[in-house]
């Protein structure tokens, strides 16, 4: 269980974030959650390999193939993808596995965790930043 005091400082301190499964359908709550972040000011990286382009960037096949620096990886896969998303996430040097609502695997948390990383599961990266740090002017 992840203290309000640990939520808030991912959130704070890690500015990239990759989003795993980010959809290019405005209604879904991948999407919405990335435009979010986008308004508060995180660099978002949009993992999705059946599209060039979501939100306007460039989105990439995997997060190996980033070649920027990624400190959140923020899952909306199902659960069972989780434990590959986590090995991916410890080979490219990621700081923090986050999943969202719904996406739990113990497995993927004991990968991630194992190799230091800070692991947030079935939460929402909006919900926690607009309770935690507060929405930006730009709603």
């Amino acid at each position: 269980m992840n203290s309000d005091e640990q939520l808030r400082a991912i959130l704070a301190n890690y500015r990239n974030v990759a989003v795993v499964g980010l959809s290019p359908d405005p209604d879904r709550p991948s999407s919405q959650v990335a435009r979010y972040l986008l308004e508060n000011g995180y660099n978002v990286i949009p993992i999705n390999p059946v599209v060039d382009e979501v939100l306007g960037l460039r989105s990439y096949p995997s997060l190996e193939d980033v070649p920027d620096p990624i400190e959140i990886v923020d899952v909306f896969r199902r659960s069972e993808h989780v434990p590959d998303i986590a090995r991916a996430a410890v080979a490219i040097g990621a700081k923090v596995l986050w999943t969202q609502l719904g996406v739990m695997s113990e497995e993927g948390a004991k990968i991630a965790a194992s190799a230091g990383l800070e692991v947030v599961m079935d939460r929402c990266a909006l919900i926690e930043h607009r309770r935690l740090i507060g929405r930006a002017a730009s709603q």
